[in-house]
């Protein structure tokens, strides 16, 4: 069995809505199409009647009003006849020259059946008399109705052979009604206000009612069926259609939207194997390509930290090897008899072993989190410094190197910042910085420290400024003097170097009390480190 992804999920989601949609649309297609067909048909049909409502508008003519037509079926058969002075009660003439077209084999109907009833033709209980057909050599008729009889009537039909189209069970006239202008019936079939087709029946600018047809209930012929039938062919097959299309565009769309995380997914695989130089490739600027880029940028940072990790345990390695190389050099010469077990030698062996636990001391204590044992307490870090600066005076001395303390001891006489941290780690922080001063600055140089408080509109917090003289470091060495056992090899002597891990304690250290530590080059030719730190809210 294929295995499920993740665009093939998104392409079954989408075919199943589609496939939805379309069952939807075309159901919905086809029963608006049944329940509108029969108002549209209506809609036709009473515009065709337009000859019926002339001659009930000629009926209000004479009657005055809907008096005379209301509930009155026989004056409503009569209209939809086509006799209108049958249903005025008047001489029809020239009035009936709009007839219905079936009107003709009406009248034919009615003069063979008086005939056959012995009645002159041309009588008629239900309307008014029916002239007979006239021979050829007659006098014209009277009046336009008389032209849509014929002069002979040879071999006439059955009566039942024209039946009324009024009483046909699918007649117009089952279905059709005269309004007033208030929409009220006058006469004719019950309709439906809301669905029935109108025709307006005006009287110059007004409408003085209408004539109302209700649609067909169901579609009972044979060409209702085939028409019906044809337009549900059309939409099945435009829904069919749009489907195939949809499924398509939607396949490619669902390849082209998550290849991108397909490569993503491979390379991640890439880089758990180990292969941190994989990346993928990154187009355009949407979220895809965003998710692309951070994972590069996390691929790259892993790449650097791993190069990180294994120069640092070069590094680490090769800070071990020095202090363990020498305390074997001297056990050998012990063992070989080179060297007498003396007080100098025991000396020299005892420096050793404090050189390489300082290492090791130095290693734990980069390594590890500097918020994981920081005792925070109320500090004054300006004393913590000037007792560094004591403890390391002898030595300053000694490699003449001048301290400049005076801002200290400036600041210190007229009051004393606080801060909230570890007065242990904050004067490990110190001392270090002044090994660092000692252990790179030529001898003869300079120590100038700078002290500045800011109160809570410029920050609220102490800077320390701690600038050497020469040597100092190239400009690209800078970012990098804060890695773990960094150290300049080109300018700053490695004589009374240490483990070259003071920096990076320093920072992690600076870092856990929120404040910060930078380098940059100093006025004086060597160093310059600039330290803050955040004043406790007493300050």
């Amino acid at each position: 069995m294929p295995r499920l992804t993740l665009s093939r999920k998104i392409f079954l989601a989408l075919a199943a809505l589609l496939i939805v949609l379309l069952l939807s649309f075309a159901g919905l297609s086809i029963l608006a199409l049944q329940r509108g067909l029969g108002s549209y048909v209506a809609e036709i049909e009473i515009r065709r009647m337009d000859w019926l409502a002339q001659l009930v508008l000629k009926h209000y003519v004479a009657n005055g009003d809907w008096k005379s037509l209301r509930d009155n079926d026989d004056t409503w058969h009569r209209l939809q006849m086509g006799r209108l002075a049958a249903a005025t009660d008047g001489p029809g003439g020239a009035d009936e020259r709009r007839l219905p077209p079936w009107y003709r084999y009406r009248a034919l109907r009615e003069a063979q059946a008086q005939e056959q009833q012995g009645q002159p033709p041309g009588t008629s209980d239900s309307g008014p008399p029916i002239p007979p057909p006239s021979s050829p050599s007659s006098s014209p008729p009277s009046s336009p109705q008389l032209d849509l009889l014929p002069r002979r009537l040879p071999a006439m039909p059955p009566p039942w052979f024209f039946p009324d189209p009024r009483e046909m069970a699918d007649s117009i006239f089952q279905r059709l009604a005269v309004l007033d202008a208030q929409g009220v019936r006058v006469v004719g079939a019950s309709v439906d206000l809301e669905n029935a087709a109108r025709l307006p029946i005006r009287r110059g600018r007004s409408v003085i009612g209408y004539l109302a047809l209700t649609p067909m209930q169901g579609l009972e012929s044979e060409a209702d069926r085939a028409f019906l039938a044809r337009q549900s062919g059309v939409i099945v097959l435009t829904g069919l259609c749009g489907l195939a299309f949809a499924l398509v565009l939607s396949w490619l769309l669902a390849r082209r939207w998550f290849k991108p995380i397909d490569e993503l997914t491979q390379a991640a695989q890439e880089v758990a194997r180990g292969r941190l130089s994989t990346r993928v490739a990154v187009h355009g600027s949407d979220e895809l390509a965003l998710l692309g880029k951070t994972f590069n940028d996390m691929a790259q940072r892993l790449d650097t930290v791993e190069a990180s990790r294994r120069a640092w345990l070069a590094d680490a390695a090769h800070e071990l090897r020095t202090p363990l190389a020498a305390m074997r050099a001297e056990i050998e010469a012990l063992q070989d008899g080179v060297r007498s077990f003396d007080e100098r030698t025991a000396l020299r062996l005892h420096r050793q072993v404090i050189r390489l636990g300082q290492l090791v001391d130095d290693l734990r204590s980069s390594m590890r989190e500097p918020q994981s044992d920081l005792l925070t307490t109320t500090v004054f870090p300006l004393s913590l410094l000037k007792e560094a600066l004591d403890h390391t005076r002898d030595r300053f001395a000694k490699r003449e190197i001048a301290v400049d303390r005076h801002a200290i001891d400036l600041i210190a006489a007229s009051a004393q910042p606080v801060v909230e941290g570890d007065a242990h780690r904050l004067h490990q922080v110190f001392m270090n910085l002044l090994e660092n001063t000692l252990a790179y600055t030529d001898p003869g140089g300079e120590l100038r420290i700078g002290v500045t408080v800011e109160g809570a509109w410029s920050g609220n917090r102490l800077t320390l400024v701690f600038d050497d003289s020469a040597p100092g470091l190239p400009e690209h060495e800078l970012p990098r003097l804060f890695d773990r056992l960094f150290r300049g090899e080109t300018s700053r002597s490695r004589e009374f170097g240490g483990s070259g891990l003071g920096l990076s304690i320093c920072r992690a250290t600076i870092e856990a009390h929120g404040g910060t530590i930078d380098a940059s080059a100093s006025p004086l030719g060597g160093l310059r480190l600039t330290l803050t730190l955040p004043l406790a809210a007493s300050s």
